[in-house]
């Protein structure tokens, strides 16, 4: 059962981000991300990473996109075209995928024993993540830094 989960979920994570990487308009490519982002937490409950789950909630799906948006109200990219097609057809993958996710949370939440999560102590992650895996943190806080710099500079007057 824990498999299956799993690459159900992986699977959601794999299309919401291709749907917010491939959306022309910003407002939904937003919120494929902010749906990866809530797949992805419930990986890491899963694989007995809660407090990164919790992590992964709080500040990318809460704080990183309150940042994005803030970016995209500062790049002023005008009023977004109406999609073609009835409502239902331009939100179908959304829909098709926050029901994936909520059914995926409801059986690990609700589910078999097979289906709960390990838990791994925040001592042993925090040891992991700065010892072992400090080189990575470091490079994902400069490139969050990077595309920073880089939408400022695209978002400046003349």
């Amino acid at each position: 059962m824990n498999a299956v989960v799993f690459y159900i979920l992986g699977f959601a994570v794999l299309t919401a981000t291709f749907m917010a990487v491939t959306r022309r308009e910003t407002m939904h490519a937003v919120i494929y991300l902010v749906m990866s982002f809530f797949a992805l937490s419930l990986i890491f409950y899963m694989m007995g990473a809660p407090l990164i789950a919790a992590l992964e909630v709080i500040i990318y799906a809460g704080a990183i996109m309150v940042l994005f948006l803030f970016v995209v109200m500062m790049l002023d990219m005008g009023m977004p075209t109406r999609p073609e097609g009835p409502f239902v057809k331009t939100w179908l993958p959304a829909i098709v995928l926050a029901g994936v996710i909520l059914v995926c949370s409801w059986t690990m939440f609700t589910g078999a024993p097979e289906a709960k999560a390990a838990y791994i102590s925040p001592r042993t992650f925090g040891y992991a993540l700065y010892t072992k895996y400090m080189l990575a943190v470091e490079i994902a806080s400069l490139l969050l830094l990077f595309a920073l710099v880089g939408a400022l500079y695209l978002g400046r007057r003349e």
